[in-house]
């Protein structure tokens, strides 16, 4: 066996790319472990979204001890009655923070979650990054980029973990884009891979968070029509559109079935009063003195991040153009740019028509969420300034600003250690947690559900209550897609569960299909037994859209492999 030299050039080079990348590790880890210093003396942030966030993870980790692998029904939403938020909310985060529930307090689980999210972001900007700057100014963009103030923002004031994680992918994902669009040179993997990577990726930020998704998705658009354009040629198109279908065939499993059963809750509550998008545009004001504070703190976030990526953009870009840079990088350069300012644009109320007839852009809600697509020419241009001669002085400049802005932000939110030990009080005690408006089921109206109601209760037949037989209900089995209860009774009378109806709820009475009743001010399930001793099973059924999103994302699993074990599609992987 032939072996290299001690110092071969081979060697040199693995090791200088596990240095560079054990240093963006470390970069990132430092950044992330800045931002969460404050958990440790005042508790995690109580953002707008922590209770749903940490209600979700409870729950599912509670499902998964009962051995349900892939949680569709939350069992404990509606104080206990239950709501279908896991067939609605894409499951990547509450899946992350179920498990890491499994391994770290509770209590530590937001704080742990940011650490292990935004080192990822870090990262992945790295990634990105190192394909254009030195070695210094890379690690500088994965710094920015983990603590840029979008994600300040969604740590300290609205705790919404998924769409940090999906944020955190965004560079990976526009890097694999770029090569795709030919925007970059493709290195170390056939186009046919890189298909596959890009769908991989794409289906990762739609299963993340459905409006950074949608953030994504028309992005990623703009990049592929732009490249079409300045080659003057349908292959960016081609291979954008290839790795977007499967993307969405990856992610089908989850997409199809949110898509089709919407029409079986209220989804309109989505947009319902402060959460339209018209409401939210920078420095929009309301008749809602607590919704205008937080949009001012939003528009301040968003303007300050504006001015510090055009400002650097403008520099960098003056450098690129003084320097006699390759031309790939000019090209990077006016893509990014080109995204700014898309996202800058759509953060006004200038493109308020956009909003209202592009397909689902209006479910994004917050204009503002674009600060995630501009975060990432934001950290790329840091760290392009950061790079040059001098660079520490412009490095030190952005570190205390973005300290600052932490600061800043952590001052106007709220600190409380008690939000998850509450929450998991309240379910060991079998109350639940508040539900969501968008997943009531259809004619249902939660706020009016019972607290501290019992799993069953025994209703006469025909409402009267001098009419009630003598009867028992014993619980055979009772589990978030399962119930099981055994009535002997001396006369009709109605069996009454802790549970909303939901048309995936599978009633049977001795092994008869019924059709379950309802009570009057709210939804909840009633069932009619006869007399003697009837066995009601009530289960969660796989209705045909999942089943049609299954064999899809696993028509999508098969097409993935075929794109990586190819030598190459001749369309996909001509030149450009």
């Amino acid at each position: 066996m032939t072996a290299f030299p001690e110092n071969s050039e081979e060697q040199l080079q693995l090791r200088g790319r596990f240095r560079a990348w054990l240093l963006a590790f470390g970069v990132s880890l430092l950044a992330s472990a800045l931002i969460v210093t404050p958990f440790f003396w005042l508790g995690s942030p109580s953002g707008h979204d922590i209770a749903f966030h940490a209600g979700s993870w409870l729950d599912a980790a509670g499902q998964w001890k009962e051995g349900i692998v892939f949680p569709r029904w939350a069992e404990w939403a509606n104080d206990g009655f239950g709501e279908p938020r896991f067939i609605f909310y894409p499951p990547l985060s509450w899946m992350l923070g179920a498990g890491l529930g499994f391994v770290v307090p509770w209590n530590a689980v937001p704080g742990t979650f940011v650490v292990v999210v935004q080192t990822l972001a870090g990262m992945c900007m790295f990634a990105l990054a190192r394909r254009l700057l030195p070695e210094r100014g890379a690690l500088f963009s994965a710094f920015c980029y983990a603590a840029n103030p979008n994600a300040l923002l969604i740590i300290f004031l609205r705790s919404d973990f998924a769409e940090l994680l999906a944020s955190a992918v965004f560079p990976l994902l526009f890097l694999v884009a770029f090569e795709l669009a030919g925007t970059l040179e493709k290195r170390e993997r056939s186009t046919a891979r890189g298909v596959g990577l890009f769908g991989i990726l794409f289906a990762l930020v739609w299963l993340s968070n459905a409006p950074a998704g949608v953030l994504a998705s028309y992005s990623l658009t703009v990049v592929f029509l732009w490249a079409a354009v300045t080659q003057k040629s349908w292959l960016p198109l081609t291979r954008g559109a290839a790795g977007i279908a499967l993307g969405f065939g990856l992610a089908a499993f989850y997409i199809v079935p949110a898509a089709y059963e919407q029409r079986w809750v209220n989804i309109a509550q989505a947009l319902s009063i402060g959460l339209l998008p018209q409401e939210n545009f920078l420095n929009t004001q309301t008749g809602d003195p607590e919704h205008n504070f937080f949009n001012w703190v939003a528009s301040s976030t968003a303007v300050m991040m504006i001015l510090l990526t055009w400002a650097a953009a403008i520099a960098a870009r003056r450098g690129a153009l003084s320097s006699n840079e390759r031309d790939e990088k000019r090209k990077l350069w006016d893509v990014l740019l080109l995204l700014s300012a898309a996202a800058t644009l759509l953060m006004i109320r200038v493109t308020a028509i956009l909003w209202r007839v592009l397909p689902e852009l209006r479910f994004v809600q917050f204009p503002w969420r674009w600060m995630s697509i501009l975060g990432v020419a934001f950290a790329v241009y840091a760290g392009a300034l950061a790079a040059r001669r001098r660079g520490w002085i412009l490095m030190s400049l952005m570190i205390l600003i973005l300290g600052g802005t932490g600061a800043f932000l952590g001052t106007q939110g709220w600190w409380d250690g008690e939000d998850i030990p509450t929450l998991r009080a309240a379910i060991e005690r079998g109350e639940g947690f508040d539900g969501t408006d968008e997943y009531d089921p259809e004619g249902d109206d939660h706020y009016n559900l019972p607290t501290k109601a019992p799993l069953v209760r025994m209703l006469p037949p025909g409402g009267d209550s001098s009419k009630m037989p003598d009867a028992t209900v014993s619980v055979v089995k009772w589990t978030a897609e399962e119930k099981v209860l055994r009535v002997k009774a001396k006369g009709p009378l109605r069996i009454a569960l802790r549970l909303i109806n939901y048309p995936a709820w599978q009633v049977e009475v001795n092994g008869k299909e019924i059709v379950s009743q309802r009570a009057n001010n709210y939804d909840q399930m009633i069932v009619p037994v006869g007399a003697g001793e009837s066995r009601i099973h009530v289960h969660f059924n796989r209705t045909p859209d999942r089943t049609l999103g299954n064999v899809i994302s696993v028509v999508g699993v098969l097409t993935l492999l075929a794109l990586f074990n190819a030598g190459g599609l001749r369309l996909l992987s001509a030149s450009p």
